[in-house]
């Protein structure tokens, strides 16, 4: 990948200080990191799929150098809307200066807005339920149970969705976590659109076990076996924070939680954090809580390599992979 290499060229020889500086230290640490037999866990909040983050995370995934995803429901289902309807999408420049009435109008033609893009109800959202759907109510039938990502997984299998495709796959982060069988967690799913409709589908009775669709403490169990295997011969976990919320906070604590609630003391902490962030501390929020307050909640240790760059995400994360791939 040529222009990766001169990527990484540029932003060692440009980002000498501030925020930049950290950019270059995070990425060179990772790239260490990762380089030397070890594994990345990335943890993405914020709308990174509307943003196509799959561009240069799929990369990322093919190339080994991510191990495993904690995302949100919308991260997960946004990367497969971007898959089948990119070309329904609808860019807004202006949409700082939009007003109600512009907004209602959007709503009008079923466009589903995320900062400066539109989402296409019809050719995403609704397509995506119509192929999921019939997975969901096989596995119902069958006394079977998945989880999300894993639903996602048997759609883009069977090829259903291909004669649909707008973008290359190449592109889908979620498609080259398929191809990989990469562990995906994803906590809160039901604050989705995809989790929004299943619990209609359970209201309405069309689906009649809840649990066909696995949740929350299952993927906290998931989780904690993963980690517990990668780390088992000495190899270490690091931890890539995209924005806060509960992408990052759930994955996190499953160390505390072996260690503190399973007494699992031989389990190791993260070995490498960074997080990219707009957050600030001075509210109490987690998603602006600087890397040493995780080591009160032993998360992460006086040595452990740890980064916070604030800045946008949507500039930042994709930069730290090229450097990464390069």
């Amino acid at each position: 990948m040529q222009y990766a290499r001169e990527v990484r060229e540029f932003i060692r020889h440009h980002f000498r200080h501030f925020n930049a500086a950290v950019v270059v230290d995070a990425a060179e640490s990772f790239r260490q990191f990762v380089e030397s037999g070890n594994k990345m866990l990335v943890a993405m909040a914020g709308a990174m799929s509307t943003a196509e983050l799959g561009i240069s995370l799929a990369e990322m995934i093919r190339q080994g150098k991510v191990h495993a995803i904690s995302c949100t429901g919308a991260n997960l289902e946004e990367d497969i809307y971007n898959l089948v309807a990119h070309d329904f999408y609808v860019r807004v420049p202006h949409w700082r200066s939009l007003t109600a009435d512009d907004e209602v109008a959007l709503w009008k033609r079923h466009l589903n807005r995320v900062t400066d893009t539109c989402i296409p109800e019809e050719e995403a959202i609704r397509r995506i339920e119509g192929a999921v759907m019939e997975e969901w109510l096989a596995a119902d039938r069958n006394g079977e149970s998945y989880f999300p990502h894993e639903f996602f997984y048997r759609v883009l299998r069977s090829g259903k969705l291909d004669k649909y495709f707008q973008i290359d796959p190449r592109d889908s982060w979620v498609y080259a976590a398929m191809e990989a069988d990469l562990p995906i967690f994803v906590p809160g799913w039901e604050d989705s659109t995809t989790g929004n409709i299943y619990a209609a589908h359970c209201i309405a009775g069309d689906i009649k076990n809840v649990h066909t669709v696995k949740g929350g403490i299952q993927y906290m169990m998931e989780l904690a076996q993963w980690y517990k295997k990668q780390t088992q011969d000495g190899t270490k976990v690091g931890f890539f924070q995209i924005g806060g919320g509960i992408a990052g906070d759930f994955a996190i604590c499953a160390v505390p939680m072996m260690r503190q609630d399973l007494q699992w003391k031989d389990i190791p902490l993260w070995g490498y954090f960074c997080q990219i962030s707009d957050s600030t501390t001075s509210y109490g929020s987690y998603s602006g809580a600087v890397p040493n307050e995780k080591i009160t909640w032993e998360k992460l240790g006086p040595d452990t390599p740890r980064f916070i760059i604030e800045s946008d995400a949507t500039i930042v994360a994709p930069l730290i992979f090229a450097y990464v791939l390069g």
